[in-house]
C-alpha cells in the first residue's frame, strides 16, 4: 500500500507537467543548437584539418563492428530463407531477397545504430569531458570558436562518412549472403550478383543513401548537443553519452518509418 501511495504521489498532474516542459525545452534548444550549425557551417575559417581528422575517426572505429555484423546478418538471412524457399522451388531467389533487404533498411538501420552506439557514445563522452574540465571554454579564451571547431567537424564528418559505411554494410551482407548460398548451394559469383540486382531499380538505392545522410547528421548533431549540455562531474559525462545513444536510436528508428512512408507513397503513385 504504502508503495502504491508513494507511486501516485510520484505520478502527480505537476510532475507529468514539468516532465512534458522539460521535453519541449530539450527540444527546443536542440533546434536552437542545430540551428547555430547551418548558420556556421558556411562562414570561415574552415577546419579542414579537424574535419579530415574526424571522417578518419569516425569510419575507422566503426568499421570492425559494420564489418562483423554485416557480414553476419548476410550470412544468417540466407542460411534461414533456404528451407523455406527450397520448399516451393524458389531457392533461386534468395540473394534478390538478401539484396533488397540489406539495401533498402537493414543496412541503413543497423549502420546508424551500430554508429548511434559506438561513436555516438565516444562523441557525448568526448566533448561532455571537455565541457566538464572546462576546455570549451578555455577555446573559447584562446579565440577559437568551440562550436565550430567541435560540433560542425564533427557533424560534417558522421554526415559525409555515414553513406560510405552504409554502402561498405550492404557489400559485406552480400558477401556473407553468398558465402552461405554456396554452403547450401552451388552458385558462381556472376550467377549470384545478376540474381541479386536482378529486380532492383534506382529507387531501391537511392533512399538508403539519403536516409544515411540524415542518420549520420542526427548522429552526430544529437550527441554533440548532450556533450555539449553535461553536468559537470563524471555521471554527467555518463549521461550524455547514455542519451546520445538513446535519442539518435530513437529518431533513426523515425526518420526510417518516415522514409518508409514517403518511398511508399513515391512508388505507389509515380512508378
Amino acid at each position: 500500500m504504502k508503495k502504491d501511495n508513494e507511486q501516485l504521489e510520484e505520478n502527480t498532474p505537476e510532475k507529468s507537467e514539468k516532465k512534458n516542459g522539460n521535453f519541449f525545452r530539450t527540444l527546443g534548444e536542440l533546434t536552437v543548437f542545430t540551428s547555430r550549425f547551418f548558420a556556421l557551417v558556411w562562414t570561415p575559417p574552415y577546419e579542414l584539418d579537424e574535419l579530415f581528422t574526424q571522417i578518419f575517426r569516425l569510419g575507422y572505429k566503426s568499421l570492425f563492428l559494420v564489418t562483423t555484423t554485416a557480414f553476419i546478418i548476410g550470412f544468417v538471412m540466407s542460411l534461414q530463407l533456404y528451407p523455406s524457399m527450397k520448399t516451393f522451388g524458389a531457392e533461386d531467389l534468395i540473394p534478390n531477397m538478401v539484396a533488397i533487404a540489406v539495401i533498402r533498411e537493414i543496412g541503413p538501420v543497423l549502420t546508424g545504430l551500430i554508429c548511434a552506439g559506438k561513436t555516438g557514445s565516444g562523441i557525448g563522452a568526448e566533448i561532455g569531458s571537455m565541457k566538464v574540465t572546462d576546455q570549451i571554454d578555455a577555446m573559447s579564451i584562446s579565440g577559437v570558436d568551440p562550436y565550430k571547431y567541435l560540433v560542425v567537424t564533427r557533424v560534417l564528418a558522421m554526415t559525409i562518412t555515414m553513406p560510405f559505411l552504409v554502402i561498405y554494410s550492404a557489400a559485406l551482407s552480400l558477401v556473407g549472403s553468398y558465402i552461405a548460398v554456396n554452403i547450401t548451394d552451388d552458385m558462381s559469383v556472376t550467377m549470384y550478383i545478376n540474381s541479386a540486382f536482378d529486380y532492383m531499380y534506382f529507387y531501391d538505392f537511392f533512399p538508403s543513401i539519403i536516409k544515411a545522410f540524415f542518420f549520420g547528421f542526427t548522429i552526430a548533431m544529437v550527441s554533440c548537443f548532450y556533450g555539449y549540455r553535461a553536468d559537470y562531474g563524471t555521471v554527467g559525462v555518463g549521461k550524455a553519452a547514455n542519451a546520445s545513444v538513446v535519442i539518435s536510436s530513437l529518431i533513426i528508428f523515425f526518420l526510417d518509418m518516415l522514409a518508409a512512408q514517403l518511398s511508399h507513397y513515391y512508388q505507389s503513385n509515380f512508378v
